[in-house]
């Protein structure tokens, strides 16, 4: 694919907003490099350095946008400046299912705007994909607006210059290989995050058994998690709210092992194939998985020893609507201590 003459199709790709399903389109940025797209992203600052960790993506826009509203005057003005390059833009991927997100690609008069249907988007896209009834796995679901139906394998990867990533951990006195990243958020809510006093048992242990030390990454938002396992292991280095995502991502990807709930940051740790231990809750490992050989899932749901059987799960609801939180709270901190050893 690309232009007359041999120069290559010049794509725009609207990202979604969350660190996780921005790691789950990555195959479909390989699949489209693969074909001779130049890939650029338009991506939210907050999800930006994900798409920079990714070798196939050319370059990276942070979009001047925030959370809600249309904020049409700036997309409006982003758009007039995408029609005045010298080498407009082919094609348009929309990843996010919303009207906001397909406007841009529409003002910018982009030829082909590629996306699933979704508010009212019929006349912003000019190639619409119908959302699957049962909706597929995140990866299968952004990999297929490729056109590819061979989508069900793929597996994200991410990639960092090993010198970038030792510039990044120094200043925290890190060395590779030499802690463990536990990341005790969960931005949908309460019902998918493992209790801290377990999260730092398991840190106290690593630490006293192992020789291991803990590093809590978190945003600012869950300072007070990271604060309450540092209350439980006082020699883990608390960095919620103090890293930079390029940053967090480096200390992952240069990490022992990664301890996590269901989040962004556990889609990060298994793109870097990351030995890692996800604790899932309300949700379910069966839709959003770590998809990597080095992950281990606990899953109270799939363990037929536990009784009484886990008839509730999984709800997927933010908090757990019988008050109990058994599928969370059960999980000990033993059974997670005996995962890392296996990975």
């Amino acid at each position: 694919m690309g232009r007359p003459g041999g120069d290559l199709t010049r794509s725009l790709i609207i990202a979604p907003q969350w660190i996780g399903d921005a790691v789950m389109t990555e195959p479909l940025m390989r699949r489209l490099a693969a074909r001779g797209e130049r890939l650029t992203v338009g991506a939210l600052p907050w999800v930006a350095p994900v798409y920079q960790a990714m070798p196939q993506v050319a370059e990276v826009i942070e979009f001047p946008f925030a959370h809600g509203g249309l904020q049409f005057k700036a997309r409006r003005i982003l758009a007039q400046q995408f029609a005045k390059q010298v080498e407009p833009f082919d094609t348009a991927y929309v990843l996010p299912n919303s009207l906001k997100s397909a406007l841009l690609p529409f003002l910018a008069n982009i030829s082909k705007r590629v996306g699933y249907l979704g508010e009212a988007r019929i006349g912003l896209l000019t190639h619409r994909l119908k959302n699957p009834k049962n909706k597929p796995p995140m990866v299968a679901f952004y990999s297929a607006l490729s056109g590819a139906s061979d989508v069900a394998s793929d597996r994200p990867q991410l990639q960092l210059d090993a010198t970038q990533t030792a510039t990044d951990i120094t200043p925290f006195g890190l060395n590779p290989q030499a802690y463990v990243v536990m990341a005790p958020g969960a931005e949908f809510g309460p019902a998918k995050r493992w209790p801290t006093a377990h999260f730092g048992e398991v840190a106290r242990r690593l630490s006293a058994e192992c020789g291991l030390r803990s590093v809590l990454l978190g945003s600012g938002k869950e300072a007070t998690l990271c604060d309450e396992i540092q209350a439980v292991c006082p020699d883990a280095l608390n960095l919620a709210g103090k890293t930079q995502l390029r940053q967090a991502l480096s200390i992952i990807a240069a990490s022992k092992n990664v301890v996590s709930n269901d989040s962004g940051l556990m889609h990060v740790a298994a793109a870097f194939g990351v030995p890692q231990v996800a604790v899932f809750g309300s949700s379910s490992p069966l839709h959003t998985p770590p998809l990597s050989d080095k992950a281990q899932v606990l899953w109270l749901k799939n363990d037929t020893t536990y009784q009484p059987a886990l008839d509730c799960a999984p709800c997927f609801d933010r908090e757990c609507a019988l008050g109990h939180m058994r599928c969370l709270n059960d999980v000990r901190p033993d059974q997670v201590l005996a995962a890392i050893s296996t990975v």
